[in-house]
C-alpha cells in the first residue's frame, strides 16, 4: 500500500474521530445547559462543526468525485439548515414566553411584536437603547 495512501486513511480516521468526540460534546451540552437558548447554541454549532469534519474524514478515505460530491452537498445543506432551525427555536420560544426577557442584553423582538400604540410588559425591554 502507497504511504501517502495510508497518511490519508489516518488523517480521515482523527477527523472523524475529533468530529464524533465535538458532536458528542455538543450532546452533552444539550442535556446539561439551562435554558432554550444556550441548548439552541449547543445544537446547532458543535454539531456543525462535528459533521464537517467526520465528512471531511470520509472524504479522505472515500476519494471518488460522486462521493466527494455527495459530501459537499451534505456540507452545505447542514451549513444552510442548521443556522435558520436553530432561529425559528429560539424565536418559538421566545413568542411562548420560555425565555426569560431580563436576562438579554438585547431584545429585538420585543419591538417588532408589540403592536403600536401597546406599551410593553415592562419599561425597560432590555434593548440596550436610551
Amino acid at each position: 500500500m502507497n504511504v501517502w495512501l495510508q497518511i490519508t486513511d489516518t488523517a480521515g480516521a482523527v477527523l472523524v474521530f475529533l468530529g464524533a468526540a465535538i458532536c458528542l460534546l455538543g450532546v452533552i451540552g444539550m442535556v446539561k445547559l439551562p435554558d432554550v437558548l444556550s441548548r439552541s447554541h449547543a445544537a446547532t454549532k458543535p454539531q456543525t462543526l462535528g459533521l464537517l469534519l467526520v465528512l471531511a474524514g470520509v472524504a479522505l478515505r472515500l476519494r471518488s468525485g460522486m462521493d466527494l460530491a455527495t459530501l459537499a452537498l451534505i456540507g452545505f445543506f447542514q451549513l444552510m439548515t442548521g443556522p435558520v432551525a436553530a432561529h425559528l427555536v429560539a424565536r418559538s420560544a421566545y413568542r411562548t414566553g420560555q425565555i426569560e426577557r431580563g436576562e438579554l442584553l438585547f431584545d429585538d423582538l420585543d419591538a417588532q411584536l408589540t403592536e403600536p400604540g401597546q406599551e410593553a410588559e415592562r419599561p425597560d425591554s432590555g434593548t440596550g437603547r436610551s
